[in-house]
C-alpha cells in the first residue's frame, strides 16, 4: 500500500532553519543534507512503519528516522503520514513540543 506523505508547516520550517544554519559553512552540506531528508521521508510512501516509535511518546503512530544527527518525526493516519518535525538529536522534545502546545 503505498502511503501519501505530507509536510506540515512546522516541519517545513524545521528544514528550511537547518538548512539555512548549515549553509553558513557549506551550501554542498546543507543541500546534501536537505536531499537526505527529502529522500527519507519519500521512502515512508512504500515503508511507513519502518521508523522507531519516538521513546519520548510511547505511541506506535508516532515515529521517527534519524538522518544524520536529525530526527525525521511523523505521524501515521492510514492512508497519510505527516512529518510533523525535523529537530537536531541532541535537543530535548519534550521541551520543545510543551513550547509549541503540544500534549
Amino acid at each position: 500500500m503505498a502511503w501519501q506523505v505530507n509536510w506540515t508547516e512546522v516541519a517545513h520550517n524545521d528544514l528550511d532553519k537547518i538548512a539555512s544554519y548549515i549553509a553558513q559553512d557549506s551550501e554542498n552540506y546543507a543541500a546534501a543534507f536537505v536531499r537526505e531528508v527529502l529522500d527519507a521521508a519519500r521512502s515512508l510512501e512504500q515503508l511507513a512503519q519502518r521508523g522507531r516509535v519516538v521513546p519520548e511518546r510511547q505511541d506506535s503512530a508516532i515515529r521517527e528516522l534519524l538522518v544524520m544527527n536529525y530526527r525525521l518525526i511523523y505521524q501515521l493516519a492510514e492512508p497519510v503520514v505527516s512529518i510533523i518535525g525535523v529537530i537536531h538529536g541532541a535537543r530535548d522534545l519534550e521541551a520543545l513540543w510543551k513550547r509549541q502546545g503540544h500534549r
